[in-house]
């Protein structure tokens, strides 16, 4: 990680907090005793997080029989550890404000790519859920706050996509002497989410790093890299999908030896339950 980037980012004072019901809510669930109604008390504390956390418990994705009314009745049903991520999901989306196209479009990427990387991770049993889907929530964090921090700086590298026709990963190199995954992998760092995390985050787009020594972490880093792929291909959160990727040749599809047809039919997979419950993800209330 660059040094000089991490301690700019440690330091920075208008940097974006975790907001706090994230920090409450994940404080309870480190005590085994947290019961479901003080966990329902403290996302009821925050009337946009709490409507957001029940619309989104009601969609087809999480697969529930009945309509979810109440947010006891939301955790009970769901567990603990999903309404983790989903309270992060609720809460963290304020970071996206002011919600303007790119900001839009930021979110609709991560979100995408934190539902597919739960969809991988569910249907291979390779990694775990909740942590795959925190991965791809956060794997482009670092584009947002480069935003924040010189609005028209990453315009710029938005228009040499846009207008050279290249990958954002390509652009970015010509701009700034860091890239989006070593500012993002800080940023976790700095809101002190498990180091699990930071590394996924870190090296999405570098699965040959040696700091990926231990087989869980690389399996979880290519579930989220491929989950972002997803969105390349589909063109979520993209001016347009990028229908030419394979991904068959992905680090990604190799590191977890998935064979083309079950790749084919996470995807589509992905694919319907994204856009079958979108309006639950992505709106903006």
């Amino acid at each position: 990680m660059n040094s000089e980037l991490e301690k700019t980012i440690m330091t920075a004072g208008d940097l974006p907090t975790i907001p706090v019901i994230a920090l409450k809510v994940m404080q309870l669930l480190e005590s085994p005793s947290t019961s479901a109604e003080e966990l329902a008390k403290v996302v009821a504390s925050d009337p946009a997080v709490a409507a957001r956390v029940l619309k989104i418990s009601n969609s087809a994705f999480y697969g529930c029989q009945r309509q979810i009314q109440t947010l006891s009745t939301a955790i009970v049903i769901l567990g603990f550890s999903t309404l983790k991520s989903l309270v992060v999901a609720a809460s963290v989306k304020q970071v996206y404000k002011p919600f303007g196209l790119t900001e839009k479009m930021l979110w609709e990427h991560s979100f995408g790519a934190g539902l597919a990387a739960r969809i991988i991770a569910s249907n291979t049993r390779i990694a775990n859920e909740e942590e795959a889907f925190l991965g791809g929530l956060f794997h482009d964090i670092g584009k947002l706050i480069m935003n924040i921090f010189d609005k028209n700086k990453f315009q710029g590298v938005i228009q040499k996509c846009y207008n050279d026709n290249l990958r954002f990963a390509e652009a970015e190199k010509s701009v700034y002497p860091y890239t989006h995954a070593e500012v993002g992998a800080c940023v976790i760092k700095k809101w002190n989410f498990p180091e699990v995390l930071t590394s996924a985050v870190m090296y999405h787009h570098d699965l040959t790093a040696p700091e990926l020594d231990h087989a869980y972490l690389k399996q979880l880093t290519a579930v989220v890299s491929l989950a972002d792929l997803f969105c390349l291909k589909l063109g979520i959160g993209e001016k347009d999908p990028a229908e030419e990727l394979q991904l068959m040749d992905s680090p990604a599809a190799k590191v977890l030896k998935l064979e083309e047809s079950r790749l084919e039919l996470l995807l589509e997979t992905f694919r319907t339950t994204y856009e079958k419950d979108k309006s639950y993800f992505v709106a903006e209330q």
